[in-house]
């Protein structure tokens, strides 16, 4: 599982600043506020997103997914729990995978292959399989929300509404 320590920093910071999202670091071993998984997961309050050295990138990645998607009423009171529905959630996990593009030494391969191994949960058995195969709707509620365009190219906007 690849972690913050191991990559660029520089460009997880710039890909976060494109969305309004400041990255704050704690210190190793502290608690990680925000964090609704606990241990080394990334945690969320308001815009700022909260990681250690050790925190995995593919839980950077889906927590700013979730900024991203969610309504700005929701981010205005944002602390650890996004909440969400399901399509927003499969929406959220679909472009962690795009943004993980932006991330040199990262990338899709790597993103999938990290999920597959924290946990993620998916139909067709793995995240790979879920995003080439069966995440049309995925797709569909990320270009209607304005996040990517028909290509898959980032807006670098957020939900509006």
């Amino acid at each position: 599982m690849l972690r913050l320590a191991a990559t660029d920093r520089a460009a997880v910071v710039q890909l976060l600043l494109r969305f309004g999202i400041e990255l704050r670091m704690v210190e190793p071993e502290a608690p990680i506020p925000g964090s609704y998984w606990g241990e080394s997961e990334a945690g969320l309050q308001g815009g700022t997103l909260l990681a250690r050295p050790d925190t995995p990138v593919h839980s950077i990645l889906h927590e700013a997914a979730h900024f991203i998607c969610m309504s700005p009423e929701r981010r205005v009171g944002l602390d650890r729990d996004a909440g969400g529905d399901d399509a927003e959630e499969s929406a959220v996990c679909y472009l962690q995978v795009l943004l993980a593009d932006a991330i040199r030494g990262f990338g899709r391969e790597r993103a999938w292959r990290d999920m597959d191994e924290w946990g993620y949960s998916f139909r067709l058995g793995s995240a790979r399989a879920w995003f080439e195969q069966d995440a049309a709707d995925a797709r569909a509620w990320l270009q209607a929300a304005g996040i990517i365009d028909a290509n898959e190219a980032l807006s670098g906007r957020l939900r509006a509404a």
